[in-house]
């Protein structure tokens, strides 16, 4: 069984390198990154709308952030050990001892004390509507007991499209981080998945105010108020060591 230990030294280094080259290529607004625990163990939970959300995330969080991504990654030659190295976790979508191992794979990391992404919805929206969330990320807060920040990305489909083969530069795409959800109360011995159901739907609510999404089977949305926080890539980034 091969061991995937997140994130660590690959990602600061890509991290500060491409500080310059982000700034000139894209205008990224960061939203409430504030909010992130200075130290500890949390999970972020973005929306999914393009190939370049996490990497835009990785690139302009003041920490590192390990991340659960498709197996399927590990076919090609080119991201078989770079993505692993930036801290990637495979995980199999199709469920059963892999997925197992991917999840004690990602609670390691948060029981480091480290920060941990896990995209809800599966894979990239390709209706512009938010998907129905996986429970991944409600069993690994309820596991752990660490927080949950949902995250709202925009943008970054006009930037790099599903199915397209490469970005756009000179674009502009926004990434905002809402509010801890504390998950201690959806720890419910008796009744668990249910209770990771509701964390899941209440963390989706949450994702779809920040992102303006509209859910998908539902006709509306509501966005929820801009908060302080605001601060351009460009300053965020020349922070990050």
């Amino acid at each position: 069984m091969t061991t995937y230990s997140g994130a660590g030294a690959a990602q600061r280094r890509l991290r500060a390198a491409s500080r310059p080259v982000v700034r000139r290529l894209w205008d990224i607004e960061v939203i409430g990154y504030d909010r992130l625990p200075e130290t500890g163990g949390a999970i972020l939970c973005p929306n999914h709308i393009s190939f370049l959300d996490s990497a835009f995330l990785m690139l302009t969080a003041p920490r590192n952030i390990s991340f659960l991504g498709k197996a399927e990654y590990l076919d090609s030659w080119s991201t078989r050990f770079l993505f692993p190295a930036l801290g990637m976790i495979p995980v199999d979508r199709s469920g059963g001892r892999q997925s197992v191992e991917a999840l004690d794979s990602a609670a390691e990391v948060l029981r480091r004390g480290e920060l941990f992404g896990v995209f809800p919805e599966g894979t990239r929206s390709r209706t512009g509507a938010l998907g129905n969330g996986h429970t991944g990320a409600a069993r690994l807060a309820t596991r752990t007991g660490v927080p949950i920040y949902p995250v709202g990305i925009t943008g970054t489909d006009e930037i790099q499209a599903p199915g397209a083969r490469l970005p756009a530069v000179g674009k502009s795409c926004r990434i905002e981080i809402g509010e801890p959800i504390e998950t201690e109360s959806f720890r419910r011995p008796g009744e668990q998945r249910q209770a990771w159901r509701e964390l899941t739907d209440t963390v989706m609510d949450a994702i779809a105010g920040l992102s303006g999404q509209r859910r998908a089977g539902d006709s509306s949305v509501v966005r929820l108020p801009e908060r302080a926080a605001v601060v351009t890539a460009d300053k965020q980034l020349a922070s990050v060591s």
